[in-house]
């Protein structure tokens, strides 16, 4: 289960590779380099920015995600709209990777050696989810810091590790309105308990009917169990799942654990949107692994749903694509930060 870089070739077909330049300045904020793509090019008349969060892949760092940026805010700052709101891309290393790494070993797999990948991998990207906030917060204090311009849109955009990260960003801080989820998956649980399998642990394999023991083991600690029950977006709503991967039912949860779930949905997802983009052929992170999470949400957030939140969710399966940012994806991960800026200049343009 080796793990090429899922951006290599993101760029190929329609789209200029190399794609346009843009502008790129580091900051250093909090102890963490952070680069700011696109702020040149910003007009001076703009006072509305958003800011697109990049999160890189495991095993890779910020500088795979530059070509993403300049192919986005290419594409925006040739609409019209990008005359009423502004937009920049930011990327930072992940922890312990590129300038932040400590230790190689922990950002590998068991199959590579590491006893402690599922806590050192959930960890990790928690801990990404946290900078992620940490950097909202002063981002705008660095970069307009002559300026009374403020960002009022947050939207951040995951691959791989950076998926997984982007969906706690989106569950756990309400600044942050829009996400675009890269074969990323929301339910650790499932996604780990595969991967054991797979991977054929002991802590899996040695009991009468294979997983009884794993959650719970040393492979999967009881400590991580609840951390993932706290900051897992299917760990947080649906808890542990009774096989793996997860299945469901179809059916709406009974009334008395809806008026469980409804004040954490209103809390986590109301009125936002999310763009989910899966590879039918990714063994890494399949889609099944995530999936009765997914269907379980689509079901809650429909319009005759019984989560009245506003929600806006697109699930995205792109056959025969393994684990990477297709060119396909790429197209409709910019579509969708396109259509989500123009849906804020809708928004905020009177009516008359």
């Amino acid at each position: 289960m080796s793990t090429p870089n899922p951006m290599a070739g993101s760029m190929d077909g329609s789209f200029p590779n190399p794609p346009p330049s843009v502008s790129m300045k580091t900051f250093t904020i909090a102890g963490i380099s952070v680069t700011v793509h696109g702020l040149d090019e910003l007009s001076q008349r703009v006072q509305r920015i958003a800011c697109l969060w990049l999160l890189h892949p495991r095993l890779q760092t910020q500088k795979c995600m530059a070509p993403l940026a300049a192919a986005t805010l290419h594409h925006w700052n040739k609409s019209a709209e990008s005359g009423k709101v502004g937009l920049l891309a930011v990327s930072f290393d992940q922890r312990n990777h590129g300038s932040r790494e400590v230790d190689p070993l922990s950002n590998e797999a068991w199959r590579a050696g590491n006893e402690r990948h599922a806590q050192d991998m959930f960890s990790s990207y928690q801990g990404t989810s946290m900078d992620t906030s940490l950097l909202i917060t002063y981002l705008s204090s660095y970069v307009f810091s002559s300026s009374n311009r403020q960002i009022d849109t947050n939207i951040v955009l995951g691959v791989s590790l950076g998926g997984h990260a982007a969906w706690q960003c989106l569950f756990h801080d309400p600044r942050i309105s829009d996400a675009v989820i890269v074969i990323g998956c929301p339910d650790y649980l499932s996604l780990m308990s595969d991967r054991a399998r797979l991977s054929k642990l002991p802590s899996w394999t040695h009991s009468s009917f294979p997983g009884t023991h794993f959650l719970g083991s040393r492979d999967f600690p009881i400590g991580l169990i609840k951390a993932v029950e706290a900051y897992d977006p299917a760990g947080m709503l649906l808890g542990r799942p009774s096989s793996s991967p997860r299945t469901f039912d179809g059916h709406a949860p009974p009334a008395v654990e809806q008026a469980r779930l409804l004040p954490l949905l209103q809390q986590s997802l109301r009125g936002k949107r999310i763009l989910n983009l899966s590879g039918g052929a990714d063994k890494l992170v399949p889609y099944k692994c995530g999936q009765a999470f997914i269907e379980w949400l689509n079901l809650a957030v429909a319009t005759d749903g019984w989560f009245a939140g506003g929600v806006h969710l697109e699930d995205l399966v792109f056959e025969g694509v393994g684990h990477q940012m297709s060119p396909d994806m790429v197209s409709n991960a910019i579509r969708f930060v396109a259509e989500t800026l123009r849906s804020k200049v809708a928004a905020s343009t009177p009516k008359i």
